[in-house]
């Protein structure tokens, strides 16, 4: 069994639900639950899964409640990473009812959308089981929440590709029409970047594949190749750099990919397209 995937640090994730409740409280607050709620009102009640999928955010879901309400607790009863089924309770949260009320929906849009990348991550993830192929991540990300999002794709099952434009270098087509030539724009790279920056370079050929493998770099791309020519791609570079396949994954053909041998299917999907799953907050008692 894998280790508990260990939550982001606060650092990165409490800016992010403030601003998500100041967007949503505004500077009236919650004008329905001050209304209807009397303020002396305690409640408990647990987020419950409506479908199945995979568990990622609770970290978020749970500062959401505890910035608004600070005299509410909060109860995981599972973890990121955890298969969910429908019907699944995930976590209790009690206390002031008007608060917790004004966070509920910042807790479970963060929730939902992050299960949501997990549940994809995971799919592909599955599909490719019976190979040694990693799933990873993009940088296609919702903008602002390329930390949460790639946090999800781990409980998910997968791994992170670079998280910017700074912590690696990955030479893509229009690089390579700028530079002339594969051969240029590594040369170009080699000179510019430290002997510890990682470097890919993206392939869309075999005869490009050729033409890298004469000063091969940390790892090829390999775009919107079919199985097969997938697999004599993987056959010349012959363990000397690490293989990436990228171009519309999908569970349907990622396993084919994948046992053509690549090291890696990567999918943008997962982050920027990944369906919301669905979890609700039930009342389960009231005091007060």
């Amino acid at each position: 069994m894998n280790d508990p995937l260990s939550p982001l640090t606060r650092l990165v994730t409490e800016p992010l639900v403030r601003s998500a409740l100041l967007e949503d409280l505004g500077l009236a607050g919650d004008l329905t639950s001050e209304s209807v709620v009397p303020h002396d009102t305690h409640h408990t009640f647990e987020i419950v899964a409506r479908e199945s999928g995979t568990l990622a955010g609770l970290d978020l879901a749970a500062l959401a409640f505890e910035l608004v309400g600070p005299r509410a607790t909060f109860t995981a009863y599972l973890g990121d990473g955890d298969r969910l089924r429908a019907g699944d309770a995930v976590a209790r949260v009690s206390g002031p009812a008007r608060s917790l009320l004004a966070a509920e929906r910042v807790a479970l849009n963060f929730l939902g959308h992050l299960c949501g990348v997990a549940t994809a991550t995971a799919t592909l993830v599955d599909a490719v089981a019976h190979t040694r192929t990693r799933v990873c991540c993009t940088r296609k990300t919702t903008p602002g929440l390329r930390a949460v999002e790639k946090h999800a794709v781990r409980a998910g099952g997968g791994v992170n590709h670079r998280f910017g434009l700074d912590d690696a270098v990955l030479v893509k087509d229009n690089h390579l029409a700028v530079a002339g030539s594969v051969t240029e724009a590594v040369r170009r790279v080699r000179a510019r970047v430290g002997h510890l920056v990682a470097i890919e370079v993206e392939v869309d050929s075999l005869e490009q594949l050729d033409e890298l493998l004469r000063d091969p770099v940390h790892a090829v791309l390999l775009d919107n190749m079919s199985p097969q020519t997938t697999a004599e791609a993987v056959r010349m570079v012959g363990g000397r750099m690490v293989t990436e396949a990228s171009g519309r994954i999908t569970a349907e053909t990622a396993p084919a990919l994948a046992e053509a041998g690549v090291d890696l299917v990567s999918a943008g999907w997962i982050t920027h397209s990944a369906p919301v799953l669905d979890l609700g907050l039930d009342a389960t008692s009231t005091s007060g």
